[in-house]
């Protein structure tokens, strides 16, 4: 045993040397992260999208048309920045880009108030901007029907009814609704939370895949197993050992940003989760064993495990739920570990589910590191004979 520690310790003062000796591995593991938590928390301060621009195209130019444009310029996530009698003017506006929605107010339409007659207010939305689109579209449908319901009021109120019987006319059925785990709508608290574990899932396994590629491309790797005394597996270790170091500490600082500096909520236990945001990394680096085993050539590898881990973020289901996914998609995603990682924070930040919710995922995690295993012999034989193209 004596000897083995000293193996690794010899493996990890060569790869010491070669990390601050090339300062790409730093940047790509704490400076990627270090952009990627400033940029995310940065993204949305107010946890939601706000003052979306729009256009207000007023074809009846009275009193209460000017009240709606003002009414609607007090809510906080809508900014007005154009009024205009011109359609097309506003359609310029939007095909340029600088609007997600228009308001048209159309002609006659306080007379038609008025007159009981249903006037009607047109939307014009672009849904190429998905957020801008429909957080415009949902402000401006909401300013609609409180305009409705504030003229409905009124005028009940000159017949003399009491405001009790108004509101039960206007209406009737009272909705109630409640946010589960979330009751601000913060956006953040689902994207980020999984977005950052995510990248740094990427860092581990593109890092992972280069360090033990390198040494196959530049030739190295009878030195690295010379300074293991032979052994793959201290080999390894020694390797892993300092990139994980980072990776843990990464991992550890963007827990405490988010769930204590950010208020994130976490309902559930932090250990838990924590533990299992380090079966997370330890799979991503098992990962990438797998696949510079599978194809012990640099450019292949990288190739692989960058489309690997982008379809990640898409199979995961935080962005699109898996259940609504085909059939042969939904099955794919079972191979991606920020799937079960996501799964595991749902529960236990959101949710405070019982372990027994979670037990499944962390299996999965473990899984992907016995996986690993399936493809040394064919990695030790490649680093023993290097007898894969240069690429």
């Amino acid at each position: 045993m004596k000897y083995i520690f000293i193996n690794i310790w010899r493996v990890m003062k060569r790869e010491l040397h070669m990390m601050f000796a090339r300062p790409l591995y730093m940047f790509a593991s704490v400076g990627v992260m270090l952009l990627s938590t400033f940029f995310f928390l940065t993204l949305m301060r107010g946890g939601t999208a706000e003052k979306m621009p729009v256009a207000v195209v007023d074809l009846d130019q009275t009193t209460i048309s000017r009240r709606l444009i003002h009414e609607m310029q007090a809510t906080p996530s809508v900014d007005i920045q154009l009024v205009t009698n011109s359609y097309p003017e506003a359609r310029i506006a939007m095909q340029s880009g600088k609007i997600y929605g228009i308001l048209v107010i159309r002609e006659g339409f306080y007379s038609d108030l008025v007159d009981f007659k249903r006037p009607q207010l047109d939307f014009y939305v672009t849904n190429a901007y998905t957020v801008g689109g429909n957080t415009a579209y949902k402000q401006l449908l909401t300013m609609a029907n409180l305009t409705s319901g504030a003229f409905q009021r009124e005028v009940l109120r000159k017949k003399g009814l009491p405001d009790d019987i108004i509101m039960h006319r206007i209406q009737p059925l009272a909705v109630e609704g409640h946010m589960v785990a979330n009751p601000w709508g913060n956006y953040s608290v689902y994207l980020v939370s999984t977005i950052l574990p995510g990248i740094l899932g990427l860092i581990c396994l593109m890092l992972t895949i280069f360090a033990v590629g390198f040494e196959l491309k530049m030739r190295t790797s009878h030195a690295w197993l010379q300074a293991a005394g032979g052994n793959y597996t201290v080999a390894m270790i020694g390797k892993l050992i300092p990139y994980t170091l980072i990776y843990i500490i990464l991992g550890v600082g963007c827990h405490v940003i988010l769930y204590h500096f950010a208020g994130f909520p976490v309902y559930g236990s932090h250990a838990r989760l924590m533990f299992g945001l380090l079966l997370f990394i330890f799979a991503m680096e098992a990962l990438g064993i797998t696949l510079i085993g599978l194809l012990p050539t640099l450019r292949d590898a990288l190739s692989i495990g960058a489309l690997y881990s982008m379809l990640g973020f898409s199979l995961s289901g935080f962005t699109y739920p898996q259940m609504s996914m085909l059939a042969p998609i939904k099955a794919l995603t079972y191979l991606e570990p920020l799937r079960h990682y996501y799964l595991l924070y749902v529960n236990e930040a959101l949710m405070a589910g019982p372990i027994q919710n979670t037990i499944h995922c962390m299996l999965a995690l473990v899984a992907f590191m016995l996986v690993s295993l399936l493809v040394s012999p064919r990695l030790h034989s490649a680093l023993v004979n290097q007898n894969y193209p240069l690429k």
